[in-house]
């Protein structure tokens, strides 16, 4: 049996009517490059009964495979366990709601023949909407500054991959799944080439401003100790100006013999240390918190079924 050339991996939420109209442009795209290809699609416990129409294309195309999940676990998770499963020599990560046009597979697919190992796809025009733009941007800019990487609002997870990078973005475990984040991570010969991006045509997004602030402190606290470091720098910085500040007390009541008074400042700057305290313990639970989850060692995800595999 011929291996696979290229597996495609998009995880399912919230895209039911798109899911035949995905697989059709996917083998229509697929089958100009090879016909030893597969189409993993992973239910991330849809409510729309997105798997029973999973189960169809399963049946209708052995090359189709389906992975249930028993829960809603998100977005990364889902494409965790799709890529756990890929077999092929390259893999392309793309979203369900046809916003990845599966025609620019063929794009990457050559760009990826010259020589590189991760190609991603820079969204030239973003067919978003403006306050989603704006929640993206703002997103990438705070991850910008505490991960200290390079963050292109542009490019998002859709890109294709080799079976080695797969494979080493695989024994990445934490429980702080950006699927994004690790690729760029892992190393490899990368690029980026424009792709045209599509409107959205079926469903609406799930992330919205609290998932996209909750996903941007995961993701700080997952992979950067900034916030800690911000948090040492401050108390030197307050330490310092309340010693210069006492410094200049003590040469007022001795050179100027004026005493020391104001019991309103003194009660703000109590209650302004007292909130800067709470807010760095805070910060300390937050890295304690993710020790914790991660020593339980939980499975990242739980399968409840697969189709094809």
């Amino acid at each position: 049996m011929e291996s696979v050339k290229i597996s495609v991996v998009s995880p399912i939420y919230g895209c039911k009517e798109c899911l035949f109209e995905l697989y059709d442009r996917l083998v229509k795209t697929l089958s100009q490059i090879t016909e030893n290809f597969e189409i993993i699609l992973v239910n991330d416990a849809c409510p729309q009964a997105s798997w029973e129409r999973i189960v169809m294309l399963c049946a209708k195309d052995s090359r189709v495979k389906g992975i249930n999940l028993s829960r809603n676990f998100g977005q990364h998770y889902a494409i965790t366990a799709g890529l756990d499963y890929a077999k092929g020599d390259w893999v392309v990560v793309m979203d369900c709601d046809l916003q990845d046009r599966p025609e620019e597979i063929i794009k990457l697919y050559n760009k990826a023949l010259d020589g590189y190992d991760i190609v991603f796809g820079r969204r030239a025009e973003r067919q978003d909407s403006f306050f989603k733009q704006l929640g993206s941007k703002a997103f990438n800019k705070v991850l910008e500054y505490f991960t200290e990487t390079k963050h292109d609002n542009s490019i998002a997870n859709f890109g294709i991959y080799a079976q080695k990078v797969v494979e080493t973005i695989n024994r990445y475990r934490e429980h702080s799944r950006d699927f994004l984040l690790f690729a760029k991570m892992v190393g490899f010969k990368k690029t980026e080439i424009d792709i045209e991006h599509a409107s959205r045509a079926y469903g609406q997004s799930s992330y919205n401003l609290t998932k996209l602030i909750r996903l941007a402190i995961d993701s700080i606290v997952s992979h950067s100790n900034k916030p800690l470091r911000l948090s040492i720098q401050l108390g030197f910085f307050i330490a310092l100006a309340s010693l210069i500040y006492a410094g200049w007390l003590v040469i007022r009541y001795f050179f100027y013999h004026t005493p020391a008074e104001g019991w309103t400042s003194l009660m703000v700057s109590m209650f302004f240390m007292f909130g800067l305290l709470f807010a760095i313990i805070g910060i300390t639970g937050l890295y304690i918190g993710k020790i914790f989850d991660e020593v339980k060692r939980r499975p990242l995800y739980i399968i409840q079924e697969t189709i094809n595999l």
